[in-house]
């Protein structure tokens, strides 16, 4: 799998899966089309307007950013600190962040120019990475299993320290966003098989 080309080695990990009632081609194309950011559920909309929170009181009178999106093909993600690791056509996608992401207000590393080679090297100090995978296999007739891996590495004992904390608050919610994630694939491959 590509996600164990660009973080082999890591302090946790979670995987998720789904049944999408459509072929793989045709759920591989919905893959395609999913942007992270539009992905919404109350819960997760709650948990996002808690996450940003100190971020929201610490700019003031800044204004907002304009929306982002976070495309999983076409060039990658296009949002601050995320670059795509690689695809394979019909089979998976991996892309990753750089990030301090255990703090309140998440600190983004410029991966802008980085390469997954550069990714997959990446130890300096302080830092963290965040490697997702989507993987698609044919699951009987006419039907596709949807995987979701999400995994994080610190890069030192000092970091993951304050992750662990971090981790063990926010598990549940990464696992509802990454199953909504899921669900948001699965009905858009079914609704194109109609």
């Amino acid at each position: 799998m590509l996600i164990d080309r660009f973080l082999p080695r890591f302090d946790v990990t979670l995987i998720e899966h789904a049944v999408a009632d459509a072929d793989v081609a045709t759920t591989w194309q919905a893959l395609r089309n999913l942007d992270l950011m539009q992905v919404h559920t109350p819960l997760m909309d709650a948990a996002m307007f808690v996450r940003g929170l100190p971020a929201r009181f610490g700019r003031a009178a800044r204004p907002e950013p304009p929306p982002q999106r976070l495309l999983l093909t076409g060039g990658g993600p296009d949002l601050e600190g995320w670059l795509s690791l690689g695809e394979t056509p019909e089979r998976e996608i991996a892309f990753g962040a750089v990030g301090r992401f255990w703090r309140p207000d998440i600190e983004w590393y410029d991966v802008s120019g980085m390469t997954p080679q550069q990714f997959a090297a990446f130890d300096e100090p302080g830092w963290g990475r965040i490697a997702a995978n989507f993987s698609l296999r044919p699951y009987g007739a006419g039907r596709t299993l949807i995987s979701y891996e999400a995994r994080t590495a610190t890069g030192d004992p000092r970091v993951a320290r304050r992750f662990r904390l971090y981790w063990a608050l926010v598990r549940p919610f990464v696992r509802h966003i990454m199953r909504a994630a899921l669900t948001s694939v699965r009905r858009s491959a079914e609704t194109r098989t109609g």
